[in-house]
Parts: C-alpha cells; structure tokens; sequence
C-alpha cells in the first residue's frame, strides 16, 4: 500500500524536476543564441568597416587628393619656419577658422577622413 502511494509521489516530483531541467536549458539556450547573434553582428560590422577601407583606397589609387590634403596640412607647418610673417599668417588663419561656422569645420574633418580612411580617422580621434 505504501509504494502505491509513493510511486505517484515520485512521478510529480520527477515531472516537477523535469520542468526545472527543461527550462534551465531552454533559458541557457536563449542565452547562447544571444551570445551568437551579437557575434555574428560583430563580424559583420568589421566586415563593413573593411570593405569601406577597401574602397577607399581603389578609389584613392586615381585620385591626388590625399596628396593634395597633405600639401595643404603641410603649409602651415612650413610657414611657423619661416619668421614673424609666417607664424603671423599661420595665428591669423588658425584664428579665422576657430571663428568658422561649425558646420564648415565637420565637413572640412568629414573630407579628411574620407581621403584617409574612416578607421585611420577613429583611431586618430580616439574612437574605436
């Protein structure tokens, strides 16, 4: 008598233990397929930055504006050489351009960044 009224006792208990187990796994596998959708997003945004770079640098290979930027980043560090008339000039465009409408400076930085690289440019500015 007794074990017919254990055996029904232990088919709940192990019916219980059972969803218990169940839903362990089916939260961890949740989690796992998380995990793995942001990994996936990860690869596919690095993906995308290079390919963004690879394109860059064919469009660059027939185009002299990232000599053309240099020469022109280059002017005012050749003009602080050459006396009081050059640093003059230098202070005096610095100057007008600190006053430059924002939106100027933003697209001034957008072009440079763009001749040079999207990541070159967020790796200079400190961004990842």
């Amino acid at each position: 008598m007794l074990q017919m009224l254990i055996k029904p006792l232990l088919g709940v208990a192990g019916d219980a233990i059972k969803g218990i187990v169940d839903t362990k796994k089916a939260k961890a596998e949740q989690k796992l397929t998380a995990i793995k959708a942001e990994t996936e997003l990860k690869k596919k945004q690095i993906a995308g930055e290079i390919e963004w770079d690879v394109e860059a640098i064919k469009g660059a290979n027939d185009s002299f504006k990232d000599e053309w930027l240099t020469l022109l980043f280059s002017i005012p560090l050749i003009l602080c050489f050459c006396g009081d008339w050059g640093r003059t000039i230098v202070f005096n465009g610095f100057e007008a351009l600190n006053n430059a409408p924002d939106f100027y400076k933003v697209t001034l930085g957008l072009i440079v960044s763009a001749s040079f690289g999207i990541r070159g440019a967020t790796k200079f500015f400190g961004k990842k």
